[in-house]
């Protein structure tokens, strides 16, 4: 099978890595031209996976019209970046193309999900959803991996994980596409808070009830957009917020680390070389919370510091000064989970 890769940051980088290992030939584009250059005469890329070798049948594009043809389209680009690439990509590609969305986020200006952005943009394509926890160098290396395969068209679903899915990439077929990226989404903000936790050194007690309670949050807007709440203890849930929020490779929490340390926000954005989703998806989050009226005390705060300059130490005394509440009624409806 033809399989096109859209962005060639590391995580497109891996995907593609998957798609070569299952024997399929993979195009890789990038808007970049010397990164396909490098893909194509080294087999690396230059920037984001420099220390794993890439299989020669991956092929690095300048012509995004070269890669759009193909049946099957990983879509990896960063969440703000969906909507002009897929504006781009919907001019090529044929009609009842598969695409795969592969980013996680939620789109500032207007809030909404990728696959609705997706939707939008390219009406006439098959749209899934692929979410999980994941690190790029890991998945690009064949370390075991699952994730969670979301789509609306179960057999587009199945199509996709007979493609792509190996020992080493376990993909996990579900049918809540809403869901799969809410998680996937909050995960990213509420690891930065996790990581303003580590740099306030305030222990492992906090991170804890960081993301015990980031669970509910997730829980809460999902259940708000029309979410399964069984998603959410699943890999695209509960499995990629934990990965997120208790590993040093995550740039999400290492930016939060930063910021806790005593950072600012452009400083903290200078020491990664890649898209760090949280800061653009906070926004986001701390609008749909006010829009749909569901609690998110954790996420909105982490707006407030990144976005409204809100002082450190003051919004973790006004988060620890909340009420009590009963846990298990939290459950019970989207207002309360808190």
């Amino acid at each position: 099978m033809q399989i096109g890769v859209i962005g060639a940051g590391a995580w497109g980088t891996a995907l593609a890595t998957v798609a070569a290992r299952n024997g399929h030939h993979v195009a890789l584009w990038d808007p970049a031209p010397e990164i396909s250059a490098m893909v194509n005469r080294e087999h690396r890329h230059p920037f984001a996976l420099p220390n794993v070798a890439l299989d020669p049948t991956i092929v690095g594009k300048e012509d995004l019209e070269e890669v759009a043809t193909a049946a099957l389209l990983l879509i990896a680009v960063p969440a703000q970046s969906m909507r002009p690439a897929l504006d781009a990509l919907s001019q090529h590609i044929k009609p009842r193309t598969t695409l795969v969305i592969c980013a996680k986020g939620i789109e500032t200006k207007t809030g909404a999900l990728m696959s609705e952005v997706a939707a939008a943009c390219t009406p006439e394509a098959t749209v899934a959803v692929l979410s999980g926890p994941t690190f790029a160098s890991e998945v690009a290396q064949g370390r075991p991996t699952a994730v969670t395969l979301a789509a609306d068209d179960q057999t587009a679903g199945e199509k996709i994980i007979r493609a792509l899915g190996d020992p080493n990439f376990r993909p996990y077929l579900s049918d809540d596409i809403v869901g799969t990226q809410v998680g996937g989404a909050v995960k990213n903000v509420l690891a930065i808070a996790c990581g303003i936790a580590h740099g306030r050194m305030l222990g492992d007690n906090a991170r804890s009830a960081v993301i015990t309670r980031g669970v509910a949050e997730i829980g809460r807007l999902s259940l708000a957009l029309g979410g399964k709440p069984e998603t959410l203890m699943g890999l695209s849930g509960i499995g990629d917020l934990v990965l997120t929020c208790t590993s040093e490779q995550s740039r999400n929490y290492s930016l939060g680390r930063s910021i806790g340390a005593g950072k600012t926000l452009e400083s903290a954005m200078t020491e990664s070389a890649n898209t760090v989703e949280g800061v653009a998806t906070a926004v986001s989050i701390a609008n749909l919370s006010s829009q749909y009226g569901v609690e998110m005390p954790i996420s909105c705060a982490i707006n407030s510091v990144l976005h409204d300059r809100a002082d450190i130490d003051t919004t973790i005394a006004a988060l620890l000064a909340r009420p009590f509440r009963t846990e298990m009624a939290l459950a019970s409806s989207t207002q309360d989970i808190s």
